[in-house]
C-alpha cells in the first residue's frame, strides 16, 4: 500500500508475543484492521493499543488564547 504510514507498519505483529506461533498473513490484516485478534494456538488474546499519542492540540479556547500571549 502506497499510502501506508510506516511506523503503523511496524506495529504489526507477524507472531504471537506469548507462544510465538507465526500468523498467518489473513490474521496480520484482520489484527491491523480489528486491532484485536485470538491466537489460535495458545488462545491469547493479542489486543493492539488503539491511543494514538498525543499531538499538540489547537486551543480553542478564548481565555487561554489570552493567557498565552503574555
Amino acid at each position: 500500500m502506497p499510502n501506508e504510514n510506516p511506523e503503523q507498519k511496524q506495529n504489526i505483529l507477524d507472531a504471537c508475543p506469548h507462544c510465538g506461533h507465526k500468523l498467518s498473513p489473513w490474521q496480520q490484516v484482520l489484527l491491523s484492521v480489528d486491532r484485536a485478534l485470538t491466537c489460535k494456538n495458545c488462545w491469547y488474546r493479542i489486543i493492539l493499543d488503539v491511543f494514538e499519542p498525543e499531538q499538540d492540540k489547537p486551543i480553542d479556547n478564548e481565555e487561554e488564547k489570552k493567557n498565552e500571549g503574555n
